[in-house]
């Protein structure tokens, strides 16, 4: 075994706070590194995707689509669409998230931008977007699956102002771990029952590896009849290892998740908890990428989604 040369993950290349400024010193830099990430070689109309496009001189609209005839820029057709602020600032928010392990708040963002919270809390919430795990997560087998919860206690709360179900203020969430691949799903959900939790393994398990290790949740056992291999630990007798069968892994992932609900975002609306998930399970999965990667990554991520303010905020 090769003897680690450096703290962490050392292997990967990374990006300094003077690098990142010397790589983008002006807007037409972060332009220019926006555009090469979505079209690569050939420039397409972010309307329709029609490759007959040509330069215009529109003031924010730098090109011209003859076959819909629509001015359009990098920005169309992606989350960053109808949004003011400089491809800059947009550029150190992908930094600044993909190198925090957990995360960054809308007031250090908004300080750290030189824009209002307000707006800080959207770009958020628009590059966790652009982390949106999707339907095709799929895992390879064995896995690791396992809840939590996250908000806060019901104990000190005024009684008018208690959630007054199972859980109180807190929500569950549900996560599985490939052993083989190291990526994870997570999702929240209403309840901790046997048809949600079979559902999320069911569906997002794939290959002919279908050992399934979990806590002995009841949630799980039905699996067995469905033709998984279903293994346990037992938690209530504090037994967290038996051979291969543990879930330390997904733990070791609610974990970090947790820290980032408890120092960095303090609260977290249940309305808004899986894009907090979403962002979590998307910078595990990419962690041992270079820097550099992991920017392109989201970047190339935001093209075909949109998420509005009138939409975030709405009930």
């Amino acid at each position: 075994m090769e003897k680690q040369k450096g703290p962490g993950k050392f292997f990967r290349q990374g990006i300094s706070l003077l690098e990142l400024t010397e790589r983008f010193p002006d807007e037409a830099s972060a332009i220019a590194w926006f555009e090469q990430r979505r079209w690569k070689k050939t420039r397409t109309c972010g309307h329709c995707e029609s490759e007959l496009t040509v330069p215009a001189s529109h003031k924010k609209m730098p090109y011209w689509c003859t076959s819909c005839r629509s001015y359009f820029s990098v920005r169309t057709g992606t989350i960053l669409e109808n949004s003011r602020i400089p491809l800059r600032k947009w550029v150190i928010a992908l930094y600044l998230c993909v190198t925090n392990l957990k995360s960054v708040s809308s007031m250090k963002l908004h300080r750290d931008l030189q824009v209002t919270q307000k707006t800080a809390w959207f770009m958020l919430h628009r590059i966790r977007k652009a982390w949106e795990q999707g339907d095709n997560a799929l895992l390879l087998g064995p896995v690791e699956v396992d809840e939590t919860y996250i908000g806060g206690s019901d104990r000190t709360r005024h009684e008018k102002e208690k959630k007054g179900n199972e859980y109180g203020s807190k929500q569950p969430v549900v996560g599985m771990r490939s052993r083989s691949t190291k990526r994870i799903v997570a999702q929240a959900i209403s309840t901790v029952g046997a048809k949600p939790l079979q559902r999320f393994v069911t569906i997002n398990l794939t290959g002919h590896n279908k050992t399934v290790y979990s806590d002995q949740s009841a949630g799980y056992v039905g699996l067995r009849k469905q033709g998984y291999t279903l293994e346990t630990v037992n938690h209530s007798v504090k037994e967290y290892v038996r051979g291969l069968a543990h879930t330390n892994s997904i733990e070791s992932f609610w974990s970090m998740l947790k820290r980032g609900y408890y120092g960095t975002y303090h609260k977290i609306s249940p309305k808004h908890l899986q894009r907090y998930v979403d962002e979590f399970v998307g910078r595990n999965n990419m962690r041992e990428e270079d820097t550099a990667d992991q920017m392109t990554f989201l970047a190339q991520r935001m093209i075909g989604k949109r998420l509005t303010y009138k939409a975030l905020i709405a009930d």
